[in-house]
């Protein structure tokens, strides 16, 4: 299993732009498909962005319609790292968001019950 732990959340304006980071450590990186997620105060925790492990090097992302064409899901395997490129923010952005890590195949669950491994969570807060 591999451990992770985010970074880079921060309070912006909206429009600005924001880019979140995850480092994992402990198992083999590139094996996992690994996805973001986030949680607003009240509201339940909703899928993000996810990027496929489907073998070899090759991945697949999938994204939430709220942020597509907004936010880019990317990894660094050298560095055993996942980001995510935030864009033209907006309030209804502001949540904390959380890593997460499963070790199967193209997972792309929406689900947050479907995912193995979690962080701990980085606060965006976008302000208007």
């Amino acid at each position: 299993q591999v451990q992770l732990v985010e970074s880079g959340g921060a309070l912006v304006q909206a429009g600005d732009s924001l880019t979140l980071s995850c480092a994992a450590s402990g198992d083999t990186f590139r094996r996992y498909s690994v996805a973001w997620f986030r949680q607003a105060p009240g509201k339940e925790r909703e899928f993000v962005a996810a990027h496929g492990w489907i073998g070899s090097n090759v991945y697949s992302p999938y994204y939430a319609d709220s942020v597509k064409g907004r936010f880019t899901i990317s990894r660094h395997n050298a560095k055993s790292t996942v980001f995510l490129e935030m864009n033209n923010l907006k309030p209804e952005d502001t949540a904390l968001y959380y890593c997460a890590a499963d070790d199967r195949r193209d997972h792309k669950q929406v689900a947050p019950s479907e995912w193995r491994t979690w962080g701990q969570g980085t606060q965006v807060t976008v302000s208007s």
